[in-house]
């Protein structure tokens, strides 16, 4: 088994004999150093597979090259061979991330087993390593093919009397998280924003088939010449999603159509965060619909839809429940009235998107990301 071995070690009579040592064990000849400066500089220079290390040298000490490499990305393991026997260096050499401890007085036998449980390790630890960068190449591929199903040009969506925004960031690489805007006809907006049960690469296929099927009941309309219902919409997708759903996957949604002439339209929600309207004195929890089961519960389900109106200079904000239950480092949520306190009475979209979004991202510090978070705006101009 040969390997790239690195010898560091001030004495030349220690060198030569691991030299000799190595050679006989069949892992070839290896790369040496007299002192902890000159085993920095060739680790630097060279991937090692194993480095044996003194710990009693000049200029910089064994234990001082085991402090350089703790926490060093991709350092090599480090087997310590020493005279030195008091217990107390040996766990300080173990704390510092050295693999084994060996007396310098050692068989050829124990060092070869040693060597080769190292060695072993390393090469378990490289493939976990290979194959963590090819699932995270294969992540960050599926999360841009995701963000690329959902639409982005706000400038080119936007038209006559109706302006839009929207954002969505995944928790993972892969949400379940979505949002749609889709004009039928010259005069109709058609809007939604869903969040699937879950995270990950399920909650993503889940969320790219319900959005497919969402878009497809709205380019069946358009092609008949008709303005979709949210509620028929609700119910195309739900008679898919719930049909031999045996792990109950479910999709809570909130879907809209906004006349961009006279600022009506109809709305549907299933088991989804309520809308907002935004207006100059402040922010509205909307009302006027019913609360309807979550996508994919119920099979047959005949969802409905009720009738909205926004005024001249009014907008609808739809989030998911990713806003609202985004968690600081205590584990505390940072709740609806927060939401409500952030947007204020900001009525264009993109601002009142960027100003929540802010909002929260102060709330979480540094937690890690709890759930999807999506939010969309829609305004009727005066």
């Amino acid at each position: 088994m040969r390997a790239d071995i690195l010898v560091v070690d001030d004495s030349s009579f220690n060198r030569l004999l691991l030299k000799r040592r190595l050679a006989e064990l069949g892992f070839g000849e290896p790369d040496m150093a007299v002192n902890g400066v000159e085993a920095l500089a060739a680790i630097a220079a060279k991937p090692f597979d194993v480095v044996l290390l003194d710990l009693e040298m000049p200029e910089l000490d064994g234990i001082g090259v085991l402090e350089r490499l703790h926490g060093m990305p991709n350092a090599p393991p480090v087997i310590v061979i020493s005279a030195q026997t008091e217990m107390s260096g040996v766990i300080r050499c173990i704390e510092l991330g050295a693999e084994d401890y060996l007396p310098k007085s050692f068989d050829p036998p124990l060092l070869k087993a040693r060597l080769q449980a190292v060695l072993e390790k390393k090469r378990l630890r490289d493939l976990a390593a290979e194959r963590l960068q090819a699932l995270e190449a294969e992540l960050e591929s599926a999360r841009q093919a995701q963000l690329s199903l959902v639409p982005r040009d706000f400038a080119a969506l936007s038209r006559g009397r109706v302006t839009v925004a929207a954002h969505m960031e995944p928790a993972r690489e892969v949400g379940g998280d979505l949002y749609d805007m889709r004009w039928v006809g010259p005069h109709h907006l058609v809007f939604v924003v869903a969040d699937v049960a879950g995270k990950g690469a399920s909650a993503g296929l889940t969320m790219a088939r319900s959005l497919g099927l969402i878009r497809a009941g709205v380019r069946l309309a358009d092609a008949r010449g008709e303005v979709p219902d949210p509620g028929d919409l609700m119910t195309l997708a739900n008679d898919d999603l719930a049909f031999d759903n045996p792990e109950m996957t479910f999709v809570t949604a909130a879907l809209g159509v906004l006349d961009a002439q006279t600022g009506e339209g109809r709305i549907c929600v299933a088991g989804h965060e309520a809308p907002l309207r935004l207006c100059a004195p402040g922010v509205q929890v909307m009302g006027g619909y019913s609360i309807q089961p979550a996508l994919g519960v119920i099979e047959d389900f005949p969802y409905s839809s009720a009738p909205f109106a926004l005024a001249p200079g009014e907008a609808m904000l739809l989030l998911t429940d990713g806003v609202t239950e985004a968690q600081d480092l205590e584990g505390e949520l940072f709740g609806k009235e927060a939401v409500l306190v952030a947007l204020g009475s900001l009525v264009e979209p993109a601002p009142a998107i960027e100003a929540l979004l802010a909002a929260v991202a102060s709330f979480v510090k540094t937690a890690p990301p709890a759930d999807d978070v999506t939010v969309l705006a829609v305004r009727f101009q005066a």
